[in-house]
Order: structure tokens, then sequence, then C-alpha cells
């Protein structure tokens, strides 16, 4: 059902079953898959490709000019996947030429009022990102990540895979998956244990990641600490995400205990 007061360019593909709401914007360049649901007042524009059973509420914009000086008006995109819910005021922007040319959302997140995702980001899949965080450019967050309310993420920073983030916390550094940040300016405050429970993540996983971190945090030279694992944590595919994480290339700094 598409409301009359709509605004649909012809040249935008949209799926039959697609919900649109009143006074909704869409423009030439846009694809909606089946399933998707967009409310009253919202703004859908550039190169974007939303895919099915979404659900997008009021007053978001979605795939507007990045907020990049650099930016002339490439064609740039962005993809945003399955089952996601967006929020009302919520802003998505489209990639940049410097940046790859895609921002990409994953499926099933829950982006809540007033988020704001900036250009060539990478979101991944079951991410929470509550009321009025903003994600600078190039930002990458991994699966099950959750990120609370009025939280500021740096541009270029790395968020591993079901990382919480507390509300209210400047993240300038990566924080290593499973962990759990917190700050004005972001320090490391143990592993996302109650999370790992709730995902039925083995008691003895746990401890393992537990014990593990212990060891790798142990001094601020993580290099030694890494290089002085022994073989019982590297064989732990938890603790070896953590291993490969620090190890990869990277623009922040990694986020540690003693970054307070």
């Amino acid at each position: 059902m598409i409301h009359k007061t709509a605004i649909i360019n012809e040249k935008s593909k949209i799926a039959k079953n697609v919900e649109i709401g009143p006074y909704t914007v869409i423009g030439p360049k846009v694809e909606i898959q089946e399933g998707t649901k967009i409310q009253s007042h919202v703004s859908i524009s550039g190169y974007t490709k939303i895919g099915k059973n979404n659900k997008i509420y009021p007053f978001a914009s979605i795939g507007n000019d990045p907020q990049d000086l650099k930016y002339k008006g490439e064609n740039t995109q962005l993809l945003i996947g399955n089952g996601n819910t967006i929020r009302e005021y919520t802003t998505i922007n489209t990639g940049t030429a410097g940046g790859g040319g895609l921002t990409k959302i994953g499926d099933n997140s829950l982006l809540m009022i007033g988020v704001h995702i900036a250009h060539d980001c990478v979101i991944g899949n079951n991410v929470v990102i509550a009321n009025s965080a903003a994600i600078a450019g190039h930002a990458v967050i991994g699966d099950q990540v959750i990120i609370g309310g009025n939280c500021g993420v740096q541009q270029f920073t790395r968020i591993g895979k079901m990382a919480m983030i507390g509300g209210m916390t400047g993240v300038s550094r990566d924080v290593i998956p499973y962990g759990v940040s917190l700050g004005n300016r972001n320090y490391l405050d143990g592993i996302n244990i109650i999370g790992l429970r709730r995902k039925k993540v083995s008691n003895q996983d746990i401890i393992c990641l537990s014990d593990a971190y212990k060891e790798i945090f142990k001094t601020e030279s993580l290099s030694d600490n890494l290089s002085k694992l022994n073989g019982n944590f590297k064989n732990n595919s938890f603790v070896q995400e953590i291993i490969e994480f620090i190890n990869k290339d990277k623009k922040r700094p990694i986020c540690t205990p003693f970054s307070k």
C-alpha cells in the first residue's frame, strides 16, 4: 500500500508489497525489496538499496549525501539488509569515493531515535545502537554489538563482535570483541559476560576468555603479553578472535584498561 500523498519517483524500484506512508519522498535511484514498511515523512534518496522486511519510522533520512567536504556528488551507495528497525530521526548517509563508496548496514539491527550513521561505515548484524548515538565515517561495528545512548564513535574506529559500549562514551580507541568499554574517552572495563551468557556461550569458554583477558592486558605492552599466551588460550576460538582483532591493521589504538 502506497499512500496517495507519498512522492515516489517513477524510476525507483519498489516491490509490490512494500508499504509507504503519507508524505514520504523516494528518489529515482532507490530500490526497496518486499515486506519493508515505511511510515510517514521519510526521505529516501541517493543510490540506496533497502532489503526485505525492514521498518522505517517517521522523519528518518536515508541515503542522503555524506557530511564530508571532499564529497563532490559521486555515485556512491548505501546498502541496508533485511529485518532492520530504523527509528525516528535516524540519518544514514551514502559512502564517499575516498572511503570505498559504500555505507553498509547488515541484518536485524535496531537503530533507535536520532542515531546517525555516517559515510563508509560498516554495521554488522543484530546490532543495537541506542538513542542519539553518532557513528562517524569509516567506523566498523561488528555483529551483536550494543552501543549505549548519546555515544560518539570516532571515525575509523573498530568495535569488535558482541562488545558493549556504555552510554555517553566517547569511543576514540578500537574495542576488542566481547569487551565492555566506558568513559568520556573510552577505556576497557572487562569482558561482556552478561552478553555471552545471554548467547548461551558455555561457562568453560567464558572462563577461558576471562582468564585470557587478564593475561592479554596484564601490562601495557600488548605485543609482549600476546607472545606469552599459552596454547590453551590460543586454541580457544573466542580468544583467537581477540588476538586477530588486535593484530589486524588499524588506524586507531586498541582500547585497554590503561586507557583511563
